[in-house]
């Protein structure tokens, strides 16, 4: 009989954090391994080629730590890396393995909060040349209108802790002023990064006040949960102990762990986990 396991969760940095913080707070029953590939942060610039080869070390590196599932909790990697893992790559080491993603999941409600049938997508540089989220959010609710913004600088300033300082508010208003000037009707816009919740005061302070603001953790947990719930195949593998390890790629243990606390609003303390 095989040992049960905990649910992996990666990202190429901090962010995946602000997911995972939404995914323990609901499903606080499961053990839990994050990921962080910090010494190769940030994705959003990278080509598909390079994000694909980092993402699925650090998928396997989960997997050899005994995680049957794991939970993409990155756009970037979700929109340049998940399809081709999916597809190709599973069922050449296990097929019986899982990786999932947080586009779908988000694509596949995010039309439930517009009224106006107008949505905005905020996001890297490389999730929004995926287009991404414009084809999923097609294929759940071809009526909606969807714009997208690239916002490069947002998360150097939140990874250098300038997210909450005057100096970020430039920026802040820069992209929100580019996505805004697309379409007056805009309703929703959404937080296609997981770094861009620590941003979140700072830009609803520049909105009119009719506009929805959503960040993905709540909306990715909800869609474990609904996962889990229709593959008990999946749920009797995973342990329940309640527990959380960190990993990290760079050997900086202790500044990852000062970045990844504000990113999961409790203290961190990790572990080194050297990609091959």
């Amino acid at each position: 009989m095989l040992a049960k396991q905990p649910i992996g969760v990666f990202d190429s940095g901090y962010g995946g954090l602000t997911v995972f913080k939404s995914i323990a707070k609901l499903l606080p029953e499961y053990d839990y391994i994050y990921l962080g590939d910090s010494v190769r942060a940030p994705y959003g610039n990278r080509s598909f080629n390079t994000i694909h080869q980092y993402t699925w070390e650090c998928v396997q590196l989960l997997f050899e730590m005994g995680c049957p599932l794991v939970v993409l909790a990155c756009n970037t990697a979700s929109a340049k890396a998940l399809r081709t893992i999916q597809q190709n790559d599973l069922k050449n080491i296990d097929p019986l393995k899982r990786v999932l993603g947080v586009i779908r999941p988000t694509a596949e409600v995010i039309g439930n909060y517009t009224k106006t049938k107008q949505i905005g997508v905020l996001g890297t540089k490389g999730t929004i040349q995926s287009n991404s989220y414009g084809i999923e959010i097609g294929n759940f609710f071809p009526d909606i209108k969807v714009y997208q913004q690239a916002c490069p600088l947002w998360v150097p300033l939140i990874e250098n802790a300038e997210h909450d300082k005057p100096g970020a508010d430039y920026f802040v208003k820069q992209y929100l002023d580019q996505i805004m000037a697309q379409s007056d009707d805009i309703d929703t816009l959404l937080l296609a990064c997981t770094h861009y919740p620590l941003l979140q005061q700072k830009i609803e302070a520049y909105l009119p006040d009719h506009i929805r603001v959503i960040p993905q953790g709540d909306i990715v947990a909800q869609s474990l949960q609904n996962y889990l719930q229709r593959h008990p195949e999946m749920d009797n593998k995973l342990s329940k102990n309640g527990t959380h390890q960190f990993f990290t790629t760079t050997d900086d243990t202790l500044d990852f762990d000062v970045h990844a606390s504000m990113f999961f609003c409790e203290p961190v303390k990790s572990q080194y986990a050297p990609v091959k």
